[in-house]
């Protein structure tokens, strides 16, 4: 597993992502199974996935890492959208359709919101499902989030506009759900 371990999970491991991880990011972004659920049409080619490690991974405006399992990618979850004036951001994560329904996506997405609240500071995390990804809904919903809106016919995905449904989580109510479960 090249590249240290950034945060330790239950499940799963976060890493940063290398140059080496590009070829496993361009093949399970081109995957439909996965382009469908984060509203992206477009293939993406190499040089694309390149300028994305450059301007998204590499910048100190994100938190971007590789999910690992059992030393084998299994997908990123990240922060991005930061509002430093309001101590905010926004969660997006994806998990390789082979490994899916392993607790992996779960596992990593609760370690960067505990990340973000105990060591960024930060008061609220925001994040966006599409219409017809019931798993991230649930996912969202399993670590305290709630939705707080919907944004309609926001992507053109598979020939139909599909709304985007928003949810946020609020540091204390995340250190209360924390707390509750502790009894």
């Amino acid at each position: 597993m090249p590249g240290p371990v950034f945060l330790e999970g239950d499940r799963v491991t976060l890493r940063p992502i290398e140059e080496a991880d590009l070829e496993f990011l361009q093949a399970q972004v081109n995957d439909p199974r996965i382009w469908r659920r984060i509203g992206r049409s477009r293939p993406v080619n190499r040089e694309q996935e390149r300028e994305f490690f450059e301007d998204d991974v590499c910048s100190d405006d994100t938190v971007v890492l590789l999910i690992v399992a059992d030393a084998t990618p299994v997908g990123v979850v990240g922060l991005h959208s930061f509002d430093w004036e309001a101590d905010s951001a926004e969660l997006g994560y994806w998990v390789a359709p082979e490994h899916h329904e392993q607790g992996y996506g779960t596992d990593a997405a609760a370690r960067l919101v505990a990340y973000s609240f105990d060591q960024l500071g930060l008061h609220r995390i925001a994040a966006r499902v599409f219409e017809r990804n019931e798993p991230s809904r649930r996912l969202l919903e399993s670590l305290g989030f709630t939705q707080e809106g919907a944004h309609r016919d926001v992507a053109f995905i598979d020939g139909a506009y599909r709304d985007g449904y928003w949810y946020g989580l609020l540091e204390d109510e995340w250190r209360s759900e924390r707390c509750d479960g502790d009894d």
